[in-house]
């Protein structure tokens, strides 16, 4: 009974399925590591969104007062561009 090649496959075949338990393991625990990294950066993002939509009122709220910051605005694309006054030729 101690020599049954049938005890020594299904050894094998139970560390075999030991070690393949383990890294799929392994792997689940990684998985679920980047999962909670990326929740976290999804979080800031959206959390980020309504303060820079409230940034953004202020300063076109600002430009009415003072006309500096509308290149900035016009350069994120938050205020149209506004074309260069034209200027009258000279008469010479």
């Amino acid at each position: 009974m101690k020599d049954s090649p049938l005890i020594t496959v299904l050894l094998w075949l139970g560390g075999l399925s030991a070690v393949v338990s383990i890294l799929l393991f392994w792997r689940v625990i990684a998985n679920e590591r980047q999962l909670r990294e990326l929740n976290g950066k999804v979080w800031t993002i959206n959390n980020a969104a309504p303060r820079l939509r409230a940034l953004i009122d202020d300063a076109l709220e600002y430009s009415k007062k003072n006309t500096n910051i509308d290149q900035l605005l016009e350069s994120i694309g938050q205020k149209p561009r506004t074309a260069p006054a034209a200027t009258k030729p000279s008469g010479k």
